[in-house]
């Protein structure tokens, strides 16, 4: 049975080194939100650096979601002290169970204060697309799938909660797959 990918991706107004209570507060507020939704019902699994070190990204190993990668418009450093970025790639079994943990709860709170965080930049920030259930996402695919989203908007490749597609690329509407039952 397909699964959904999502990748987020946010350009951080302070490099995420930086001390100053705002990035401390992004820092905290995200680990919490990662363990809410890492028990919300219809999560799978998310990227992790292989040898759980948090603190680099561009040089971490990550295993199966292979070497992580950011959209061509990032333009900030990609050191420890100068990175200025905010990713996340998982996986789920469904839209409603992802849309649910995202627009719910902690997470939904922190959304509401993400200009605090982060840069206004144009660009979208996040991207959704189906993957086998045996396939195991990429930072790459990640990257291309949300360039293929500014370049092209929402397809059966590379899509929105509000212009979403099911696993055969049939057109949904957020009303029909936010009924209850599968979205598949």
């Amino acid at each position: 049975m397909p699964q959904l990918a999502l990748y987020t991706f946010g350009v951080l107004k302070s490099p995420l080194a930086d001390p100053a209570p705002l990035t401390r507060e992004f820092y905290d507020i995200g680990a919490a939100v990662y363990r809410k939704i890492s028990r919300h019902p219809g999560y799978l699994a998310h990227a992790e650096p292989a040898d759980g070190d948090q603190g680099e990204l561009f040089g971490a190993d990550w295993g199966a979601w292979g070497e992580f990668a950011v959209p061509a418009w990032y333009a900030k450093g990609r050191t420890a002290e100068t990175t200025a970025l905010a990713a996340t790639l998982s996986l789920w079994t469904d839209l409603r169970p992802a849309f649910d943990a995202i627009y719910a709860g902690l997470h939904r709170e922190a959304l509401n204060r993400r200009y605090d965080w982060f840069e206004r930049t144009g660009h979208p920030n996040y991207v959704l697309w189906w993957v086998s259930d045996d396939v195991t996402p990429t930072w790459q695919e990640g990257v291309s799938a949300l360039e293929h989203l500014q370049d092209h908007g929402s397809s059966p490749h590379a899509f929105t909660f509000h212009h979403a597609f099911t696993a055969d690329g049939t057109p949904l509407t957020a009303s029909r797959w936010r009924s209850p039952g599968p979205a598949r």
